[in-house]
C-alpha cells in the first residue's frame, strides 16, 4: 500500500477549520504542535505524519469530539470508536464485523450513513453524506480511509482498494488522494464508495480483545501507517487459540488438524519463523495476564486461576520469567494498582 510520512498543509488547514468551528484554539494547537503560522499559507508545505496525529488527538481533547468538529454540530464523544471496535471484535467474519460496525454508528443521529454491498467478486463500501454538510469532502474521504484501514487490521491483511468513487470534482492535488487511496479514483461519480475483492468479507478476524486493547492505545498511528502485513503462521495459531479455545490451550495435534499440516511440517514451519508452539502459548499467556492485571477488580490470585495456574506462586514465577517483574510490581508500575 502507498506509503507517505508527511501530510500536505491543505489537509492541516481543513482540520484546523473544523476544530476552530467547534471552539478549539487554533493558535494553541499550532504552538503545541510546533507548526509555524506562515506554513499554513504555503500550498506545497507539509508536516510530519506524527505531528498530524498529535494535532488530531489534541483537537479531540479540546472539542471532546472524535469527529474533530466536522459533524455539523453532532459530536462523537471520545471512546465511541473504541466501543464500536469492542462491539465488532468477536464477529466470525469481516463481513459480519462491517455490518455490526455500521449498525453501531446508525444508533447516532448523523448526517451520513454507510452500507456494504457484495456484487459477485466485488464488494463495495458505500458512504452517503448529506449534501448540506460542511467539510463534506473531508468527512467522506476520511470515512472511507478509516474503514479500509480498520478492516485491514481486523483480518491482518492489507485490503487493497480497486477503485474509489467520489461524487465531487477533485479540487486538490491528486497526490493528496494517493496518500489515502493507492488506486484509480473516479471523480464526479454517482456515489461515494470504495471497491475491493469480495472474498475479503469471508475472512475470519485474526484480532481479539487482547490485541484490540493494544491497538486502541495508538490506533490513529496504526491506521495512518497502514503497515498491515499478511498474517504469518504464528499469528494464525494465536487467532485459532483466542477465537476457539479462550484461556485453554489445545494439543499440538489439534492445531495441526486446524491448519491441515502434519506435526513435522508445522514444527519445521514454526522453526523457520524462529518460534515454537510453546513460545506462542507463553506469549498468549503473557498478553492475557497483562490484560487482566489492568482490571483492578481482579486479584492476582484470581488472575492466576484464569490463566490456568492452580497455585499463585507458579503464576508469579512464570510472569517474572516473561516480563522480568512480579505481577504485583508490574501492575503497580503500569496501571497504578497496588493490590
Amino acid at each position: 500500500m502507498y506509503q507517505r510520512r508527511t501530510i500536505n498543509i491543505n489537509r492541516v488547514v481543513k482540520l484546523l477549520q473544523g476544530a476552530g468551528r467547534s471552539g478549539a484554539s487554533i493558535p494553541d494547537l499550532l504552538d503545541q504542535c510546533d507548526i509555524p503560522r506562515q506554513l499554513l499559507d504555503d500550498p506545497d508545505g507539509t508536516i510530519e505524519r506524527d505531528t498530524f496525529i498529535k494535532m488530531m488527538l489534541l483537537i479531540m481533547q479540546q472539542t471532546q469530539d472524535e469527529f474533530l468538529g466536522f459533524g455539523q454540530g453532532r459530536k462523537s464523544k471520545p471512546g465511541t470508536f473504541s466501543m464500536m471496535a469492542h462491539a465488532v471484535i468477536n464477529c466470525p467474519t469481516l463481513g459480519a464485523a462491517i455490518e455490526r460496525g455500521i449498525r453501531f454508528y446508525d444508533l447516532f443521529e448523523l448526517s451520513m450513513h454507510s452500507r456494504i454491498e457484495r456484487q459477485g467478486d466485488i464488494a463495495r463500501l458505500v458512504v452517503k453524506a448529506d449534501s448540506r454538510l460542511d467539510f463534506r469532502e473531508v468527512i467522506i474521504e476520511t470515512s472511507l480511509f478509516v474503514w479500509l484501514r480498520f478492516m485491514s487490521w481486523l483480518v491482518g491483511k492489507a485490503i487493497e482498494p480497486q477503485l474509489v468513487k467520489l461524487d465531487y470534482t477533485d479540487v486538490r492535488n491528486d497526490e493528496e488522494h494517493r496518500f489515502l487511496f493507492d488506486c484509480p479514483i473516479e471523480y464526479s461519480a454517482d456515489e461515494n464508495a470504495v471497491s475491493f475483492r469480495a472474498d475479503f468479507l469471508d475472512l475470519p478476524l485474526v484480532q481479539n480483545e487482547l490485541s484490540l486493547s493494544k491497538f486502541l492505545k495508538d490506533s490513529l498511528a496504526q491506521l495512518f501507517d497502514g503497515n498491515i502485513h499478511n498474517v504469518g503462521l504464528p499469528a494464525q495459531i494465536r487467532a485459532i487459540i483466542s477465537n476457539e479455545y479462550g484461556n485453554s490451550f489445545p494439543d499440538f495435534t489439534e492445531i495441526c488438524g486446524k491448519l491441515n499440516m502434519t506435526p513435522q511440517t508445522l514444527r519445521r514451519r514454526l522453526k523457520e519463523a524462529n518460534t515454537s508452539y510453546q513460545e506462542i502459548k507463553d506469549s498468549i499467556r503473557k498478553d492475557a495476564s497483562v490484560y487482566y492485571l489492568s482490571k483492578p477488580d481482579l486479584s492476582i490470585d484470581e488472575i492466576a486461576l484464569l490463566m490456568g495456574f492452580s497455585e499463585a506462586s507458579s503464576f508469579h514465577r512464570a510472569f517474572k520469567k516473561w516480563t522480568g517483574k512480579t505481577p504485583s510490581s508490574f501492575r503497580k508500575e503500569h496501571f497504578g494498582v497496588s493490590h
